[in-house]
């Protein structure tokens, strides 16, 4: 049996064309306003529009294009599919 853990990744991972599903934020409550207020909330389809492994990540999230620094891309935990 796969854990939790093990199954997820963090969304600064993920490549370009992936589509993943946002299972988790780890980080304190302002960010976790911002990024909800962005559209990103557990169980958020997101598709990886950009990641070059360096700069920022570009991802579509609820049919909204959203750039993400790599330190919070970092926090977001996700697991490959749709999910849902």
């Amino acid at each position: 049996m796969t854990s939790f853990l093990e199954s997820t990744k963090m969304l600064s991972e993920i490549k370009t064309g992936d589509q993943v599903t946002l299972q988790s934020i780890m980080v304190g409550r302002e960010l976790t306003s911002r990024l909800t207020s962005l559209g990103l909330t557990p169980g958020a389809m997101i598709e990886v529009l950009q990641n070059y492994g360096r700069g920022p990540i570009i991802v579509n999230v609820r049919g909204t294009h959203v750039a993400l620094g790599r330190g919070e891309a970092r926090k977001l935990l996700v697991s490959e599919g749709t999910g849902l």
